[in-house]
């Protein structure tokens, strides 16, 4: 009797064993087969997280274009080339702008594991972008002073402007991303109102 019951003992024992080790294994393949949520997967990014050509192009080319109008602004808030108070206010407004830009656009560039620049060795070297001023332009801005400065630089701005309009317009043709085609939309407005400010200055 004392044999049978050890035996009868052990045959349960080891049945609860085989079922606790049943258990456990349909928790690990119910773990290993939970789906895994998209945002867990990437990291979410305001451009979105599918992103195509047309999108990293229009980002890696507005962000010097951006970076040169700054340049400008800053050229014409410096007290060395006596700039109008009309122009330095709309240099205040287009750096208060444009700098904020430049970082999201980075932070797209980041998110997507592109490079922050693009390959100039296809043909995309950064002085032929719609707009961009020439080191030569640059160094002339910067030497020129009062009503001079004023003109060259509205001018020049204009020209610059113009160019991120177009950039903007063809990502909007081009582009995938909903951030990417806000932005686009954003620089249209906000640009081409600072275009009629800036013609209206030089008809005043």
């Amino acid at each position: 009797m004392k044999f049978r019951n050890l035996t009868i003992l052990a045959a349960a024992a080891a049945a609860a064993a085989g079922l606790g080790a049943c258990a456990a294994n349909d928790g690990a393949h119910s773990a290993m087969s939970t789906p895994v949520g998209p945002g867990s997967a990437s990291v979410s990014s305001p451009a979105g997280a599918n992103f195509s050509a047309a999108d990293v192009e229009f980002a890696q080319g507005m962000i010097p274009h951006h970076k040169q109008a700054v340049e400008m602004a800053d050229i014409a808030l410096s007290p060395a080339v006596e700039a109008g108070a009309k122009v330095r206010n709309l240099a205040m407004k287009i750096k208060a702008a444009q700098d904020p830009e430049i970082q999201t656009m980075t932070g797209w560039l980041t998110t997507w594991g592109q490079p922050m620049q693009m390959d100039t060795g296809a043909g995309h070297a950064m002085s032929s972008m719609d707009g961009m001023m020439s080191d030569s332009e640059m160094n002339t801005l910067h030497a020129l002073k009062g009503a001079e400065f004023d003109a060259m630089w509205i001018k020049m701005m204009i020209r610059h402007h113009e160019g991120a309009i177009a950039m903007a317009q063809k990502v909007k043709a081009n582009g995938s991303t909903p951030g990417v085609l806000a932005l686009a939309d954003q620089i249209i407005s906000a640009q081409q109102g600072e275009i009629a400010e800036m013609k209206s200055l030089q008809g005043s």
